[in-house]
Parts: structure tokens; C-alpha cells; sequence
């Protein structure tokens, strides 16, 4: 007979993970409700970080943007009349 290692949860290392928050490091676990950050503390704190629009992406903006407000009715009647 063979012995073959033990894969159970209990036997292997979790992989450790900073908080996105606080960088607190903490073991990566389905038991952690809060995960990936370590509390709830931190998680309602990058939520209002969120809601506040603090994640933005810089961007410049395209033409795509602008072309939608020449669409509607109004613009569009402006766009047909001459230059004086």
C-alpha cells in the first residue's frame, strides 16, 4: 500500500493576501465573509471610496462622446438651418 499525501484543506498552506484597505496580510479563506479585504471596516470603507467616484480612470474623451448630443431633434434642426 501507497501513502499518498494528504490534500485535505486542513493540511495545505493558504496563500496569504494584503487587504486592499489597510495591507493588513491575512490568509486567503472561504471562511473570511470579507474577503479579499480583512474586515468589514475595510470593505465598507473601499465602498464609500467607490460610490464617491474615487476609481476613476483618466481618459481623454472621443468623438463618440460628443456625437450622441447631435442626435435629438433640437440639434438636429440647428445642424439643417444656414450660416449667416
Amino acid at each position: 500500500m501507497v501513502n499518498k499525501p494528504d490534500n485535505t484543506d486542513s493540511h495545505k498552506k493558504k496563500p496569504l493576501v494584503a487587504c486592499p484597505t489597510c495591507s493588513k496580510k491575512q490568509e486567503w479563506s472561504t471562511e473570511n465573509p470579507f474577503r479579499p479585504f480583512c474586515s468589514e471596516r475595510c470593505k465598507l470603507i473601499d465602498l464609500g471610496a467607490w460610490a464617491a467616484e474615487a476609481y476613476q480612470i483618466p481618459a481623454e474623451p472621443s468623438v463618440d462622446d460628443y456625437s450622441s448630443s447631435f442626435e435629438d431633434s433640437e440639434s438636429a434642426d440647428y445642424l439643417d438651418r444656414p450660416l449667416h
